[in-house]
């Protein structure tokens, strides 16, 4: 028999999911090559930005995306 107490934790514990970054980028390069930027050159916030709210769809996603990696590597340097 389960008692009250431990079903009541299950509920009330928030589960964690882990950002499998390996599996959320399947097409390196490919956001560099939409943009027409050569290869070991950094992508400016700028076009970034502009590429966030385009309305191509795959782009949009493409740019957020790489915003957010962005964001997280910089959490990890300090």
């Amino acid at each position: 028999m389960i008692s009250r107490s431990s079903v009541r934790q299950q509920i009330m514990k928030p589960k964690k999911k882990k950002l499998n970054i390996k599996k959320a980028i399947k097409e390196p390069g490919a956001l560099r090559k939409s943009l027409g930027i050569k290869k070991g050159k950094t992508i400016p916030a700028s076009v970034l930005n502009k590429a966030a709210k385009s309305k191509n769809k795959k782009l949009r996603k493409r740019a957020i995306f790489a915003k957010t990696l962005k964001k997280l590597r910089k959490k990890r340097r300090s």
